[in-house]
């Protein structure tokens, strides 16, 4: 196995959905021992997208939620996630109590 080079640079990826059906991914180029944040700042994603609050919005790294100092690693790919709007049980329950209203409609 080859030693691993800690000077080279990280390839890192960072998505944003500002809406949904809607993915922006911009692929960046960052020096050993940057953070989530440092790859956040980077994407352009803070000043495209005004709306994105680090109180409210969560970080992560490739679906773990993670926290703005964390360190990344060659590969990564940060995420951004919208804060919800429903809480999944209820939507969930929402869903079925329309499929089953639908049901009980005559044809």
């Amino acid at each position: 196995m080859d030693p691993v080079d800690e000077s080279a640079p990280l390839k890192i990826a960072v998505a944003y959905s500002p809406v949904a059906g809607q993915v922006e991914l911009v692929n960046l180029s960052l020096a050993a021992g940057a953070t989530v944040l440092q790859a956040l700042r980077e994407s352009g994603f803070l000043e495209r997208y005004p709306a994105i609050d680090l109180a409210t919005h969560k970080l992560g790294v490739w679906g773990q939620l993670r926290e703005p100092q964390d360190v990344l690693r060659d590969g990564d790919r940060v995420e951004v996630y919208r804060p919800l709007k429903v809480d999944p049980k209820e939507a969930r329950r929402l869903r079925y109590r329309s499929h089953r209203e639908r049901q009980k409609k005559p044809s």
